[in-house]
């Protein structure tokens, strides 16, 4: 009988890049712009990132390509709106009233200034970033681009998808 044996430093490496996004656009939109100005197609994603939190429970939409050298791309929100609702202890005047209250929640609660992620998986096939994010700075209404250094961010797992 084998026994194989998996360590831990084989599920810590990094294999992906990170690219912050500061745009009002809806996701869509932006998800256009980008197919139109890189190479790439994104489309939505129907299976939603799902984030609990002591805030509520919330689903952040992805758009997902992968190109036939390998390299999957994934734009994803960063932040959405949770509704927590809370209980009334109070039968007064308003008793029968619902108080329901957004909720900020992060997808990478370290970044809450960035709108969006796009995220690029790549085991082997070299990528010029530089040429990728000027290429995202010429989309209008994107404010800033820039690449983010995965190994400062300390809520990695959320980027597991």
């Amino acid at each position: 009988m084998y026994v194989h044996k998996l360590h831990i430093a084989e599920f810590d490496k990094i294999d992906y890049q990170l690219i912050a996004i500061h745009s009002p656009l809806e996701d869509y939109r932006l998800a256009y712009f980008i197919n139109k100005h890189l190479p790439i197609n994104l489309k939505k994603c129907q299976n939603n990132i799902q984030i609990s939190s002591k805030e509520g429970e919330t689903q952040f939409t992805r758009f997902i390509f992968e190109d036939h050298q390998g390299i999957a791309w994934s734009l994803v929100q960063n932040q959405n709106n949770a509704i927590v609702a809370t209980e009334q202890n109070n039968p007064g005047l308003f008793a029968n009233s619902n108080n329901d209250f957004s909720a900020k929640i992060y997808l990478i609660p370290e970044f809450k200034k960035v709108d969006y992620f796009l995220k690029i998986e790549n085991d082997e096939a070299p990528l010029d970033m530089p040429k990728i994010v000027n290429s995202l700075k010429k989309i209008d209404k994107v404010s800033t681009v820039y690449t983010v250094d995965v190994e400062k961010i300390k809520s990695k797992n959320n980027l597991i998808f």
